[in-house]
């Protein structure tokens, strides 16, 4: 069954070089990471396919993306000027049935757009801009004063499922200076109170929004657009009215985005290449983490041997956007409780990192000796990797 998580609770796996044993399929070990953008230590070779990188084919972010705005009316604030990077992107979502309600300060440049302009104040607003809409697929709203509050009030009165405030900053920064990719609504009264005064301005904007009702708001620049709309990374902060974490087995449905986002893992370095038949194995007995029941943020498995009265977490992997969530956390829970309907045990995870250890630990394992594993996790086994690997274990004699 399915397991929903509202709202989040302890940390994701923590930071780069994390690597977990087992990898389904082919006796290799595998890694997990909730950091792409660090390279991992290489594990050698398997043979037979090597997994192919995430713009090889098959299923495509964008796809993924557009196949969810198709149909649907989205809002986009206008800088002055609409630069060309936004221009393709309107150009892009034209030919996907997306409709875009544009706001911008009165005097916008309005250079391709190509589309019909009215002003805030003007009567029927709703009826005009869904008529200008059925026309041309985007209209633009001008607002002599007050664009940001204008922005707000269009949102409302139209009931738009999505907006993106196009800025100068690309997303918000945590205190190390990395871009914080994924809020929600709950986390943003602390935020806007700590941040100088234009992000400040910025965040009560997005704040206001989602208070009126809509779902979810972007906060990028002009040139970020695309990758924001149509990438799992993004590249400013995508901000929530509420946050729902599912995780559950695969179904069929899901296996175009697992199997994208094994191949990621495997380009990236942080999981070991697999075959085929590898790869059918995870998708057949491994789950994941979705955000909103839609958005695939990391997978992981349960390795139970034929007759084994233990379970091995193994092929944890988290993507980039959804850091500081929990998702890690999660998916080894979901391990666990499916672990004690099957009745075992125990649990166990192998890794080499002793960041990855303290994750474990953190969830109630104790780090243990080798011999306190099942025997067949060691046979054949790489001797130099075995010499590295720390163990830990939790027992589940009760719920917790």
């Amino acid at each position: 069954m399915p397991y929903v998580y509202h709202p989040r609770v302890a940390s994701g796996l923590p930071g780069p070089d994390p690597f977990l044993d087992w990898l389904p399929g082919s006796g290799l070990p595998n890694r997990a990471s909730i950091d792409l953008r660090i390279p991992a230590m290489a594990e050698g070779d398997v043979r037979g396919d090597p997994g192919r990188s995430p713009d090889a084919g098959g299923f495509s972010e964008r796809v993924f993306y557009l196949a969810e705005f198709r149909g649907r009316t989205l809002g986009l604030f206008l800088p002055q000027v609409a630069a060309g990077a936004v221009l393709e992107v309107l150009r892009e979502l034209a030919d996907n049935a997306t409709r875009v309600v544009m706001v911008g300060p009165a005097g916008v440049d309005r250079g391709e757009l190509d589309c019909e302009t009215l002003r805030l104040g003007v009567d029927r607003l709703e009826g005009r801009a869904w008529r200008a809409l059925r026309k041309k697929g985007r209209v633009l709203i001008e607002a002599a004063d007050d664009p940001p509050g204008a922005l707000l009030e269009v949102a409302r009165r139209l009931g738009l499922f999505k907006v993106v405030r196009l800025a100068d900053v690309n997303g918000l920064l945590d205190a190390e200076g990395r871009r914080r990719s994924f809020i929600d609504r709950s986390d943003l009264s602390p935020l806007v109170a700590a941040a100088e005064p234009h992000l400040a301005g910025l965040l009560r904007e997005v704040e206001g929004l989602l208070a009126a009702g809509v779902p979810s708001v972007n906060l990028c620049t002009p040139e970020g657009l695309r990758d924001e709309l149509f990438t799992y990374s993004g590249s400013g902060t995508l901000f929530t009215r509420q946050r729902y974490i599912e995780v559950r087995r695969f179904g069929i449905e899901d296996y175009d985005a697992a199997d994208d986002l094994i191949a990621r893992g495997a380009a990236e370095g942080y999981l070991a290449p697999r075959t085929p038949e590898a790869v059918d194995g995870l998708l057949a007995d491994g789950f994941g983490a979705f955000v909103e029941g839609k958005h695939l943020a990391g997978i992981g498995a349960l390795r139970v041997p034929d007759g084994a009265e233990a379970g091995e977490v193994a092929s944890l992997y988290t993507l980039t956007r959804f850091e500081g969530e929990g998702v890690g956390a999660h998916l080894v829970r979901y391990a666990i409780s499916r672990a004690r309907e099957l009745g075992l045990g125990y649990v166990y995870a192998c890794t080499t990192s002793t960041r990855v250890g303290a994750f474990f630990a953190r969830l109630g394992f104790l780090e243990v000796g080798q011999d306190a594993v099942p025997r067949e996790k060691w046979e054949s086994y790489d001797p130099g990797r075995r010499q590295r690997v720390a163990c830990y274990r939790r027992e589940l004699g009760a719920a917790g």
